[in-house]
């Protein structure tokens, strides 16, 4: 076994890495069926973060793969780079945590991002035994940040730009990624990112971010995931105006020219890569369901933010019940009012509803029982018949005329008249807007909270000052869990 795979052992998680070939120049993951050969030799594996390693290749590695005197003479192990680094970072950390909010993150991610850049063994390394420290950089509330200033943040590419101007192009696009085998794909078009609203190619970021953490937390061989940007235009008027933003300077494609280029996209993909999971990520409420709808039967696909979101939410509200000393077979009478009508939203209501229906009998008057246990609040306040233009998606959740009377509710009441009224069993926090949980929220006798939403928006929650029960963040999602009794 030669020390280039050694090495690679020792830095990367044993389980996840296995020696198949005694040849020095093949790097092989337990997730590869053959070994991948590498053709490189000299600055071309120093500037490859796949395969670089520095200071650390030995002197047989180094004559082995033409790398003699383009390092320093001194050889310094894989542990050693990462203590150094570690150094530099917590020394850098402290010089930036005088300045604003937001610099302190930011300089962090960029500290990562070099690190990225130029060496993904170590870059991962890093992640993988700091990853309570590092997942809120990596990903939220930073990626955020990131997204917002992703033009100028911009040094190296990463991952794959599909745009409108490249229609009739995507299938030999596809063939331009280096990898052959790609067993995860992390797609978003920018229209939706964190709750933050139309962030166009700036939204890259966000895939990027999700990708790292399904390395780092889930052991995805790094070489095999793909971070991919849709670029169909931006509605948002800063960036359209913006020189330096990096993207399609025009407004977003709508109806079946948006669809078309999604449609090619998915067949380029699955044509070379037809074993790959396809994760769609932030999208706009009105296009992650109908995409989802449109795909999910033919590809291996799924909708994180509707479907993602809903696993963890069901899970926390089947474990709410329990909290609350009740059976399990309780769980459709529960009162569950939902601060949030987006693509998470919805989705964990549609998915909630149908746990309900499923312990009721599975019919259609079970269906209809489960759908009448919600109260969904969006930004315009309670949603019931007579809201206008409603989303069709939210339609079988809005409130009935008949029942507002003797509730004391009418359509656009707020939450904490909402609140006040339904007395709820459990409140789900999923809407992008800070503030909701004031003080006059809890004035509910007794309830659940789970606010399962971006940290970013959670600064404005006055949790010190109004929480009764406990909360916990999870720092590899970036969600606040909270759980309020009386």
């Amino acid at each position: 076994m030669s020390s280039i795979s050694r090495n690679l052992r020792r830095s990367l998680a044993p389980d996840r890495l296995r020696r198949l070939s005694q040849h020095p120049r093949e790097y092989v993951t337990s997730e590869c069926h053959r070994p991948v050969v590498l053709h490189k030799r000299g600055p071309d594996i120093l500037h490859d973060p796949w395969f670089n390693r520095g200071t650390a290749f030995s002197m047989t590695e180094r004559d082995r793969l033409g790398l003699r005197g383009l390092l320093p003479p001194n050889v310094v192990s894989s542990q050693q780079q990462i203590d150094r680094f570690m150094l530099d970072l917590k020394r850098l950390q402290r010089y930036a945590r005088d300045g604003p909010s937001d610099t302190y993150p930011l300089a962090k991610w960029r500290i990562l991002n070099r690190l990225h850049d130029r060496n993904e063994t170590m870059y991962y390394k890093v992640l993988i035994d700091n990853i309570e420290e590092y997942a809120p950089i990596v990903y939220t509330p930073t990626v955020g940040l990131v997204c917002q200033n992703y033009s100028g943040l911009f040094r190296r590419p990463r991952g794959m730009y599909f745009s409108a101007e490249d229609r009739g192009e995507m299938m030999s696009m596809v063939y331009n990624w280096p990898a052959d085998q790609v067993d995860m794909i992390v797609v978003t078009d920018g229209s939706r990112i964190l709750g933050l609203g139309d962030l166009g190619v700036h939204g890259i970021g966000i895939a990027i971010g999700k990708l790292d953490l399904y390395v780092a937390a889930a052991g995805i061989n790094p070489q095999r995931v793909l971070p991919v940007m849709i670029d169909v235009g931006t509605n948002n008027e800063k960036l359209l105006k913006d020189p330096l933003y990096l993207g399609l300077q025009e407004h977003r494609l709508e109806g079946d020219e948006y669809v078309s280029v999604i449609d090619e996209f998915m067949e380029a993909v699955f044509t070379r890569w037809p074993n790959v999971i396809v994760q769609f990520e932030d999208f706009q409420s009105k296009w992650a369901f109908r995409l989802l709808q449109r795909y999910r039967k033919t590809y291996r696909m799924f909708n994180d933010d509707v479907q993602g979101t809903a696993g963890v939410a069901i899970a926390g509200l089947l474990g709410a019940v329990r909290a609350q000393g009740r059976p399990m077979i309780d769980f459709p009478k529960q009162r569950i009012v939902v601060a949030g009508a987006g693509s998470a939203g919805i989705g964990v209501v549609n998915a909630a509803s149908r746990t309900m229906a499923r312990m009721l009998g599975n019919n259609d008057v079970a269906f209809e029982s489960a759908r009448s246990q919600f109260w969904i609040v969006d930004a315009h306040g309670l949603i019931t018949e007579d809201r206008e233009d409603i989303d069709p998606d939210a339609r079988p959740f809005a409130r009935r005329k008949s029942e507002l009377g003797h509730q004391g509710l009418s359509e656009g009441a707020s939450l904490v008249e909402v609140v006040k009224k339904v007395k709820p069993d459990v409140i789900l926090g999923l809407s992008a807007v800070g503030g909701l949980f004031s003080k006059e929220v809890r004035i509910v006798a007794c309830y659940f909270l789970l606010i399962l939403k971006h940290l970013l928006q959670c600064y404005s929650i006055n949790s010190n000052s109004c929480l009764l029960g406990s909360y916990f963040f999870h720092p590899s999602t970036g969600f606040l869990i909270a759980t309020f009794f009386s």
